[in-house]
């Protein structure tokens, strides 16, 4: 029997840094600078070209989610771990051996409203979503089909 894989993504952006907005303008980015090796894991293993993506925004005074974005590529390494000049530089990562990944999302709708983290956790559907358990802060995370089905009917 082979488990079906996840196809359903939710990916944390803090708006000051880079937006539902920023994303709509650009059409597509690299999701760079993830240093969560279980995020890392999650970009370089399990995402494929086609997953959709919630496009989350984190750390700001509304925080939930805004939008649809989708994966675009196939992961490949974060050049941000190579320069020295970034935040994201990483002295152990060699292009031989790069140790951060990152795939390229591109824009696919804004939602009318951000369904917030708290309408999130007021939901008894979505009581075993990584987002809402208590302690989760991972940038990248799976949603499952029954999840993102339900997400949507909130929109």
């Amino acid at each position: 029997m082979t488990s079906k894989r996840i196809s359903h993504w939710l990916m944390k952006s803090e708006p000051d840094t880079f937006s539902i907005d920023d994303l709509e303008r650009k059409g597509q980015e690299a999701w760079d600078g993830v240093r969560n090796y279980q995020a890392r894991n999650f970009m370089r293993d399990g995402m494929r070209i086609g997953d959709k993506v919630f496009f989350y925004h984190s750390n700001c005074a509304e925080p939930g989610i805004v939008g649809i974005a989708e994966v675009a590529t196939d992961a490949y390494p974060d050049p941000s771990q190579f320069d020295p000049k970034s935040d994201y530089f990483d002295s152990g990562s060699t292009r031989d051996n790069p140790r951060w990944m990152l795939v390229e999302v591109k824009f696919v709708k804004r939602f009318k409203r951000t369904i917030t983290l708290d309408e999130l956790k007021q939901q008894e559907a979505l009581a075993d979503m990584a987002l809402v358990r208590k302690g989760n802060r991972l940038s990248v995370m799976p949603v499952s089909d029954g999840d993102w089905k339900y997400i949507l009917k909130l929109a």
